[in-house]
This record gives C-alpha cells, sequence and structure tokens, in this order.
C-alpha cells in the first residue's frame, strides 16, 4: 500500500478510527492516499477538508467533470498514476458517456488538449498545465487570459485551487509509494450540499 507503516481501519482506535469512520466506502474501504496518513491523524483530517473544499464543495460553481478533468490531467502532468485512475473513474461515473470520457483521455495522454477540448475548458487546462510545470512563469497576463475565455474570478480560483491541491496530492501518493492495488477506483465525497459528508461513495 505504502512505503511506510499504515494503520488498517481494524486496527484503528480513536481519532484514527473515527476519520476512518467518516471517509469510509461502501464497503468499508480506506483509500490507500488517505491510510498514508493513519500514523498522523490530523494531516488526514486536512487533506480530507482540502479534498471535499476544492472538488467537492457546493460553493464551487465549475462543473465537477472539468474539474475532475483538471485533476487528471495536473495528475497525468505530476506521472501520478494513483491518482489519473482514480480520479479519471470519478470523471466517467460523472460524464455517463464512455465515448466522450475516451476522447477525454486520449487528449490528457498526449497531452493534446484541443483535440478534446475548446474556447473557456481549454484555457483552463493550458493554465493548469502552466501552473504545473513551470509555476513562476505564471503572471496577471494569463489570468486576464482565462477572464477573456468566460471564467469569473471565482471560478479562476477554483482552477487554480484543484491545481493546487493535486500537486499536493500526487506528492504525496509518489513520495511515500502509495499504490490502489486492491482498491475499487473511483470513490469520492460526491455529497456536495454537504461538506462535513466524507463518506466515500
Amino acid at each position: 500500500m505504502s512505503w511506510i507503516k499504515t494503520v488498517s481501519r481494524e486496527a484503528a482506535d480513536g481519532r484514527l478510527k473515527s476519520i476512518y469512520d467518516r471517509v469510509a466506502g461502501p464497503d468499508g474501504q480506506i483509500d490507500n492516499i488517505l491510510a498514508s496518513h493513519s500514523l498522523r491523524p490530523h494531516t488526514l483530517e486536512g487533506h480530507m477538508a482540502l479534498y471535499k473544499a476544492t472538488l467537492h464543495h457546493f460553493g464551487n460553481t465549475l462543473d465537477k467533470a472539468y474539474l475532475e478533468t483538471i485533476g487528471t490531467y495536473v495528475s497525468g502532468l505530476n506521472k501520478c498514476a494513483y491518482c489519473v485512475e482514480h480520479h479519471f473513474a470519478g470523471l466517467r461515473r460523472l460524464l455517463k458517456d464512455d465515448a466522450r470520457a475516451r476522447a477525454i483521455r486520449a487528449a490528457l495522454d498526449a497531452d493534446d488538449l484541443a483535440a478534446a477540448f475548446d474556447g473557456r475548458e481549454l484555457a483552463g487546462l493550458i493554465y493548469a498545465r502552466q501552473l504545473t510545470r513551470d509555476p513562476p512563469s505564471v503572471g496577471a497576463g494569463d489570468v486576464q487570459r482565462l477572464r477573456e475565455a468566460g471564467f469569473q474570478d471565482g471560478e479562476i480560483l477554483e482552477i487554480n485551487q484543484v491545481t493546487a491541491y493535486f500537486a499536493y496530492a500526487n506528492r504525496t501518493v509518489l513520495g511515500l509509494g502509495v499504490s490502489h492495488v486492491g482498491e475499487e477506483l473511483g470513490l469520492s465525497p460526491n455529497d456536495s450540499d454537504s461538506p462535513d459528508d466524507w463518506s466515500h461513495g
């Protein structure tokens, strides 16, 4: 599951057990990225709060499938197969359109964004790519281009925060050797109307 010791749900007690109970999937699964925090439950709590806020919160206005697309793309740029597979599975569930999902995956894998996106969606992904590959190069002009493509400033913040969250998540996975072996892919805390609902379904 990872290169460091992790505590299973069966062995968890106290604060960790309480958090595990909140994040468990329907069959009791604790995603390995979350279990990797088990020796420091307070960082698991912080991770989940950030994850829920950036991807699954009623305050976001961009389509959740688009936010998942950004996450999948950023994870691919960071060569984090764990997050690519998990979040692409989540994206497919949201889209309910296998042909569109396949087209998106091919475009992201080839880094040929224009093959599946145009307009403001393309502009947002280009910004996410620049922020991921060369953060110091991002300037006010890049944000202005997002406005010109049709994004409001709050939506630009959403794109920025999803991109930044995945930089964090990818490095958690890659730095600790987290594997998705044995996991059901694509589970997420989808109840956007309830920020405190962390259960994965």
